[in-house]
């Protein structure tokens, strides 16, 4: 079907290319004009936050902090105007009484709005307010999501950087411009298709904010590889004398097999998220598997129809490539020489791989995880102005209230005085009475920061102990609760992806000791990912040099979303090293000349493929929000040890001491899945496998 699909288009390959012009551009159209906005709600059940809506509707909108610090002692007279000013800005209900630490220097006040997120444009003319008002010895700093997305908006220039570097990388791997170009027109055609559904599958499956940047990572990264997968197939083909369409059909056969499956593995991950059965990562994995779905049918249509306008362009010499660095089947020499030295040496290859990814995934074992918070933030931020005048003037643990709220049942001076006096509490603000008497509310501050496990014990702890009637809220508590939720259904989710991917490969390759291998590998590349992430942004080796401010522990999110993330791009390189390697078993029946000669035919263009991966997402560590450093840092350091210590040195050492036990499945589920070829097949080459079963 593949081969058909990707003939055709090569046939009508007018017809295909306009007709993925036209529907791109007709998405981006309905993007623009019908796009549903983002949603970075938790989407979980929250009675608190509905007593508040019912009784305090002027609380129940968005807010900010503005902090002031003064080097004389606060008054209030020399603030009128600009709270004034502040007062007076659109969507404002209303300013919460001045409160002054005990030094006298730093206040603050909260800026209520009657909407539930404040729209970026605003939150930039309000920072611009805070500054012009700054000066004669009295500094003004607002903190709150809204500032926090407005300094810090996703996206940026990363992208642009990331194609970049890719064409690059392309570049000296093709030495030709042509074949440079034919990956990135396939990608960002896949991709701009990809954005496009995001935005109207908000309507069904509200997306964070942070989608689009996820989604854009993922799809830039293997929209490439996949297109040089079957680039490099097809140029193999000329270069051996095959005809154009003939080396369409071998390349579709078998590269595009491969891309298919390596794209389905990736969707089944990202999916995966869909276990934890909450709003906000559901609409992520929905956008990132809308993404990568149409950068492989991309791939398997449009690149097709490219190539059919190459002709046989292709197969001229690189420009960078050495006639004598070339063997006689037209691969690396340096290639077949590695391979040589692990087929020789399994043992130790399969030893100290081992040991050297076991050594960079140790520091896994003291992984903190939490929520970022302002003190994450680039110094430069006001953000981080704001969150530090207020932790010198109130406390670390002012950047992380507690909302309690309680209904007509609750004693609410009882409840004060109780959680005053519960360990962890610095301070209560005073009770605030519903102007119709049924409710009460209070917020409690914390002794520790939002990133101290301290904090989270604390959240846990008035939730359990607080009488009927009352509830915690807030946005600390919703961090809370999300990163609960995470600890209680991640086991299912690893069970789910890993379990599915199996089965995947098991049909895909007809081997179970083939599947179960590679996910034993793929989780080795993912842990060492954790422990090079930890040791950088929460030990703070090296951390300066990715744009960490300090110590940060690594935010909740990040190890669930690596993790799905990585297990589909592991297979990607998994799949095309075994397909090859599977060819060559095919053919011949001899397992060490197979894993050979998979091995020296892959080398290239896998080393070419993870080095784009890796520069993409680098790129994305220059962006400022800190979740987003690490998820580019963890992708970028995942394929660098899986593109390199493991599949070239781990896979195939541990397949040459397998033997032919690597094509071993149970006769029952052989017979029910059949060959792995078509029915044409031999009766030696099906007498072949039959015999490898046993």
């Amino acid at each position: 079907m593949i081969t058909r699909i990707g003939s055709t288009c090569y046939r009508h390959r007018w017809v295909t290319v306009l007709s993925w012009v036209v529907a791109v551009a007709a998405l981006i159209m309905l993007w623009t004009r019908f796009g549903a906005s983002a949603s970075d709600n938790f989407g979980t059940s929250d009675p608190g936050q509905t007593l508040i809506s019912q009784h305090f509707p002027r609380s129940h909108g968005d807010s900010m902090q503005l902090a002031i610090r003064s080097q004389q002692r606060v008054d209030a007279s020399r603030l009128g105007n600009t709270l004034t000013q502040f007062r007076d800005a659109p969507y404002v209900t209303g300013l919460s009484p001045l409160t002054v630490s005990r030094d006298g220097h730093i206040a603050f006040t909260t800026i209520q709005f009657d909407i539930k997120s404040v729209p970026s444009g605003e939150a930039k003319t309000l920072i611009a307010d805070a500054k012009s008002a700054s000066g004669n010895g009295i500094t003004y700093s607002l903190g709150g999501p809204a500032i926090d997305q407005a300094e810090t908006a996703y996206g940026g220039s990363s992208n642009g950087i990331g194609v970049g570097a890719a064409a690059i990388v392309l570049l000296i791997a093709f030495g030709s411009l042509l074949a440079m170009g034919l990956p990135i027109a396939t990608a960002l055609m896949g991709i701009g298709s990809g954005l496009s559904l995001i935005a109207l599958l908000g309507h069904v499956f509200p997306a964070p904010s942070f989608s689009a940047i996820i989604a854009a990572m993922i799809g830039l990264g293997v929209g490439v590889d996949y297109a040089l997968f079957i680039v490099t197939r097809f140029r193999e083909e000329l270069r051996a004398g095959t005809a154009a369409p003939d080396a369409i059909a071998v390349a579709m056969r078998t590269a595009g097999k491969s891309v298919l499956t390596a794209g389905t593995t990736v969707v089944i991950g990202m999916m995966g998220l869909l276990v934890l059965r909450q709003q906000l990562l559901t609409g992520v994995a929905v956008a990132a598997a809308a993404t990568v779905a149409m950068t492989v049918l991309a791939s398997l249509t449009l690149l097709p129809a490219l190539l059919g306008f190459t002709g046989t362009r292709l197969a001229k010499p690189s420009r960078f490539a050495r006639r004598k660095v070339r063997g006689t089947d037209g691969n690396p020499r340096y290639a077949a020489k590695w391979a040589g030295v692990i087929q020789r040496h399994p043992v130790a290859a399969a030893s100290l791989s081992a040991v050297a990814v076991l050594a960079l995934a140790a520091p896994v074992l003291a992984m903190k995880m939490t929520l970022p918070d302002e003190s994450a933030m680039p110094r430069s931020t006001m953000a981080y102005q704001s969150y530090q005048t207020l932790s010198d003037g109130f406390g670390p643990g002012f950047n992380a209230p507690v909302i309690v709220v309680g209904d007509s049942r609750v004693d609410g001076q009882a409840l004060a005085a109780k959680i005053a006096h519960t360990p962890g509490v610095a301070a209560v603000t005073p009770l605030v009475v519903s102007a119709d008497h049924h409710a009460v509310m209070m917020t409690a501050f914390p002794t520790t920061n939002e990133q101290n496990p301290a904090t989270n014990a604390l959240v846990n702890k008035l939730k359990a102990e607080l009488p009927a009637g009352a509830y915690v809220t807030g946005q600390n508590a919703g961090a809370v609760a999300f990163e609960d939720l995470v600890a209680q259904r991640l086991p299912w989710l690893i069970a789910v992806v890993v379990g599915l991917s199996m089965i995947l490969l098991t049909i895909v390759f007809r081997s179970v000791v083939i599947a179960v291998k590679a996910a034993v590998m793929n989780l080795l590349s993912i842990t060492a990912a954790y422990g090079v992430l930890t040791a950088i942004s929460q030990w703070g080796w090296g951390g300066k040099l990715f744009g960490f401010p300090e110590h940060v522990p690594v935010a909740t999110w990040v190890p669930m979303f690596l993790f799905v993330i990585l297990f589909g791009l592991s297979m990607d390189y998994e799949v095309f090293l075994l397909s090859r390697i599977r060819e060559e078993w095919d053919s011949s029946g001899d397992n060490a000349r197979s894993v050979t000669r998979g091995l020296t035919s892959t080398m290239r263009v896998i080393t070419a493929a993870a080095a784009i991966m890796i520069v993409v997402f680098l790129s994305f560590v220059g962006t400022p929000d800190v979740a987003v450093k690490q998820i580019g840092l963890g992708l970028a350091v995942a394929v660098l040890v899986d593109a390199t210590v493991v599949r070239l040195v781990l896979v195939p050492a541990v397949m040459e001491l397998l033997g032919k036990a690597n094509w071993w499945m149970p006769y029952w589920m052989w017979r029910l899945l059949g060959p792995a070829h078509s029915s044409a097949v031999s009766g030696t080459d099906r007498a072949r496998e039959t015999a490898a079963l046993h």
